[in-house]
């Protein structure tokens, strides 16, 4: 594909190479997704962990404590690593970061494989959301850092279909494994996870640390060379090198001190904290972790034919939406439309599951419609919301907080997933208010409020590097001016945004 410089992908083949490596960590994230929710579904590991129940499809059921902790300390961990990401990122790069995560995993898989104890298992699931958390913060960062600005879309929507990609991967497995009756069950599932952790420890040596976060560190020439190693041979990296420099000279001209109080401190900074964390929280607003984290589960309890094989029919659905997505990002690609879109989408269709399974519930043909509403579901929400949402909230911070607002972000979100996948066992667990399917109640209007949001304050972006961005909240720009603006700062020529000239 050519750029509007004439440069190919090939071209930059050394920036896919390292940005490649890093969407392996949302794919573990994805991963771990996928098996875990597919566990609490599976007689081998609740016969462990759950206790038996004559009533349900498959004779046995979970507490709802229990469900609420195995699948909620992880993303409680991911909120609370994602927190610290601000002051980790102060002393240590983004590399280092995604050793230490793989580090984690290791060992928070292992305490999982050998224990039989439940209370060993949510000391691992705690240590794994620690992991995880790293995993999707570094690396994202890594990815807004180091990409150019025309691909930053591109690579950020092959993060989400990453994510995507390591559900359905871990779905198919645990579909591959469910109907075992013993341990093996589970501890088949689990050991995949090892792999990723592995290809990540050795990968990162060959690959350098982000050219924004030396330079911000005051390290030039080794972000001179990392830019080196990012851009087409031949590329004026120096040029590039300077106006980052500017960038943050400018931003330490506003407040030169970085720390967790300085992105309130500042009206502009606070403004592009605000932002940031609201954007990564648009996920959370459709309700997605309900159907991603209990999908197996809660198609068991609805009485759908064989929920593993339609679990993983919804994962590959959302899988195709990405790839969709993917083709259009770079020459499209607008959050402000597709986030609208998507979220309205969303929350219809979560209310009409709610109303179809309130009217007839637990037959066949309803089973057959909330597959079929699920997977427009998923087509919408990995098409027009996750990718654009985690764009939004890399792409917005301040380069000098970019760690500490980012960080901040993922941690609202992961906080907000958490919430949700505590409290869904609740809701429907025959066990306890057993709604099922009329959870999609509560999630209409609160994607409803998203998309009214996402209209009045969040700026488009697309296509600018991220000096540019700053250089617009700088001007205290409104959100709907950000798309026609045309910045009058120099620009490096081989990132000039077509959307720069757009009325």
């Amino acid at each position: 594909m050519a750029t509007k410089d004439g440069e190919t992908i090939r071209e930059h083949w050394r920036c896919f190479l390292a940005c490649g490596l890093m969407v392996l960590s949302p794919f573990q994230y994805g991963v771990d997704f996928g098996l875990i929710g597919g566990l609490q579904a599976m007689p081998g590991f609740l016969k462990i962990y759950g206790h038996e129940a004559p009533n349900t499809t498959i004779g046995w059921n979970i507490s709802t404590v229990r469900q609420q902790l195995i699948s909620s300390l992880m993303t409680l961990g991911a909120f609370i690593s994602s927190a610290t990401a601000g002051v980790v990122a102060a002393k240590f790069g983004r590399r280092a970061c995604i050793w230490l995560a793989c580090v984690g995993c290791v060992v928070s898989n292992i305490i999982m494989m050998t224990t039989t104890d439940i209370n060993a298992l949510y000391v691992g699931r705690l240590l794994n959301g620690l992991a995880n958390g790293y995993f999707m913060t570094f690396s994202q960062l890594y990815i807004q850092e180091s990409s150019p600005a025309k691909y930053r879309g591109l690579f950020l929507s092959v993060f989400q279909f990453s994510t995507s990609f390591g559900t359905l991967l871990g779905t198919i497995v645990d579909w591959a494994t469910a109907s075992r009756q013993d341990r093996s069950a589970y501890l088949i599932p689990l050991g995949v996870i090892y792999i990723v952790p592995f290809i990540l420890a050795i990968g990162m040596f060959f690959i350098p640390e982000s050219p924004r976060w030396l330079i911000l560190q005051d390290r030039i020439d080794q972000g001179v060379k990392s830019l080196r190693f990012l851009r087409p041979t031949g590329a004026d990296v120096k040029t590039e090198a300077t106006e980052i420099q500017v960038a943050i000279e400018k931003e330490r001209e506003l407040g030169s001190s970085v720390g967790v109080l300085d992105m309130f401190k500042n009206p502009i900074d606070r403004r592009r904290t605000i932002l940031s964390v609201c954007a990564v929280t648009l996920q959370a607003s459709t309700g997605s972790m309900f159907i991603i984290s209990f999908k197996a589960y809660f198609f068991t309890m609805a009485k759908v034919a064989d929920p593993f094989g339609m679990g993983a029919v919804l994962s590959a659905i959302g899988l195709v939406a990405l790839i969709i997505n993917s083709s259009i990002v770079v020459r499209y690609g607008r959050r402000r439309v597709l986030l609208m879109s998507g979220l309205t989408t969303c929350g219809i269709l979560q209310l009409i599951v709610a109303v179809v399974y309130d009217k007839n519930p637990g037959t066949t043909v309803t089973g057959q419609v909330l597959v079929a509403l699920s997977c427009l579901y998923m087509m919408s929400y990995n098409g027009m919301v996750s990718t654009y949402s985690w764009v939004s909230g890399g792409e917005l911070p301040s380069q000098r907080l970019r760690s500490y607002t980012f960080g901040l972000g993922a941690a609202v979100g992961f906080f907000a997933a958490w919430l949700t996948t505590f409290t869904a066992p609740y809701f429907i667990n025959p066990d306890a208010l057993n709604w099922g399917p009329r959870y999609g109640y509560i999630w209409f209007p609160s994607s409803i409020i998203g998309a009214v949001w996402v209209y009045f304050f969040l700026p488009e972006a697309k296509g600018r590097t991220l000096e540019e961005i700053d250089e617009m909240f700088e001007e205290r720009l409104p959100a709907r001016k950000f798309r026609g603006y045309k910045c009058v700062r120099r620009l490096v020529p081989d990132e000039k945004p077509e959307a720069a000239h757009e009325d």
